[in-house]
């Protein structure tokens, strides 16, 4: 009986890393558990790692205040991912319904715009001044001027009042040039955002320049959108038909051949 419970001393095996005896001689052994044969003895080393990493989970006494600190610190672990996430969202959103608000004011006017405020629903300025931003976006997303260019590439050549003011637009191309999507790249999406969000300033100040006769802020700032839009748009279709035309009349030259001395 001795000789059998030395034998099983020295086999012992340790169940987290499964070295033994001969792997490391001066191991510390331990049996936490009420496991037989092979899978009760540990390292007691490797006993505590388990244990930190979860594999093991004791049986002692535990203060009710460690407890409920322990139960309190994973609540929070678990609360923290969802409370950011909300935070985030409650954010953006706020940032809207501001961004919103002084616009109504911008395009309106400050005092009628405040009037308007006051006078509409909770509710309704609650859903609606969120909006205003994205539908911004969303109709600076709209690549009007590609349509434009499209059309005036297709049938360019039949109006020639257009080649008078935009020279070389009508004129026709030895080859297609492969144009990039400028929406691929994240640039153009910050672009897109900043052009959005400026975007009323600009048609008030336009609007202030150009319009300055109106007496409604309202329709001034409407008319100076208008105006930058299609100013913009012009330059912008002009200038990428020169890129157009400059890509389309490209030639790969021979490298010139340098004379021998």
């Amino acid at each position: 009986m001795p000789d059998q419970a030395l034998q099983q001393m020295l086999d012992r095996s340790c169940w987290v890393c499964f070295a033994t005896d001969e792997d490391d001689r001066t191991a510390e052994w331990v049996r936490p558990c009420r496991c037989r044969g092979s899978t009760k003895w540990r390292m007691r080393e490797r006993y505590w790692n388990s244990v930190d990493l979860g594999l093991v989970r004791g049986r002692g006494l535990v203060c009710p205040v460690v407890y409920v600190l322990d139960l309190a610190d994973r609540l929070i672990s678990k609360a923290c991912p969802f409370a950011a996430a909300g935070i985030m969202v409650g954010s953006i959103y706020w940032t809207a319904v501001t961004y919103g608000a002084v616009t109504v004011m911008q395009v309106v006017g400050h005092k009628e715009g405040l009037d308007v405020m006051e006078r509409a629903d909770p509710l309704f300025l609650l859903i609606g001044l969120p909006t205003i931003p994205v539908m911004l976006i969303l109709g600076k997303m709209i690549r009007w001027e590609d349509y434009v260019l499209r059309l005036w590439r297709k049938y360019s050549n039949k109006l020639q009042i257009l080649n008078s003011i935009f020279p070389g637009i009508g004129c026709p191309v030895p080859r297609i040039p492969a144009e990039a999507n400028p929406l691929a790249d994240h640039v153009s999406a910050t672009r897109i955002l900043c052009g959005a969000l400026v975007f009323p300033t600009i048609a008030t100040i336009v609007g202030k320049l150009m319009f300055s006769s109106v007496n409604s802020n309202l329709q001034r700032t409407i008319l100076g959108g208008i105006a930058f839009v299609a100013i913009k748009g012009a330059f912008k279709v002009y200038f990428k038909q020169q890129q157009y035309l400059r890509q389309a009349h490209r030639k790969i030259l021979n490298y010139p051949e340098q004379e021998e001395a």
